[in-house]
């Protein structure tokens, strides 16, 4: 298990994604882009991300937000935006059924720069085919 505290989200994380081989599962709240500042973080972030889909590895992204779920389509990305009375508050990754993150991380400048986030980065843990199956019925949904 590693904890990820405030802006060490990015430096822990898009290792991971660049080492993704063929998965990538994201159920996330909130996420957005600057292209005003590429060099910024949660655009080196948005990058990795781009580049696995570009490198064959399945992304699959639960939203709420028909805009962010639009963009990311673009980058050829496969996006479900949930409808349900009930918001979608969790953020979570789960990279190549083996990695997991979860956490308080929303995917934006101000979770990546400014507020007081929390997060973990855990591998082949108990919880992990809870948590595939947990986003599998969500996908499904």
């Amino acid at each position: 298990m590693e904890t990820i505290i405030g802006k060490e989200f990015p430096k822990k994380v898009i290792p991971l994604i660049d080492k993704a081989k063929s998965s990538i599962k994201i159920i996330v709240f909130d996420w957005r882009f600057h292209d005003k500042d590429m060099a910024s973080s949660i655009q080196l972030f948005n990058q990795s991300i781009i580049r696995a889909a570009r490198r064959g590895v399945k992304i699959q992204v639960l939203t709420n937000n028909e805009n962010i779920a639009q963009l990311l389509k673009n980058f050829g990305i496969e996006v479900r935006v949930l409808h349900s009375k009930k918001l979608v508050h969790a953020k979570l990754m789960i990279i190549d059924d083996y990695f997991f993150i979860l956490g308080s991380h929303n995917y934006s400048f101000n979770a990546f720069e400014n507020n007081l986030e929390v997060s973990l980065i855990l591998d082949n843990h108990k919880e992990l085919k809870l948590l595939i199956d947990y986003f599998n019925m969500l996908w499904q949904s």
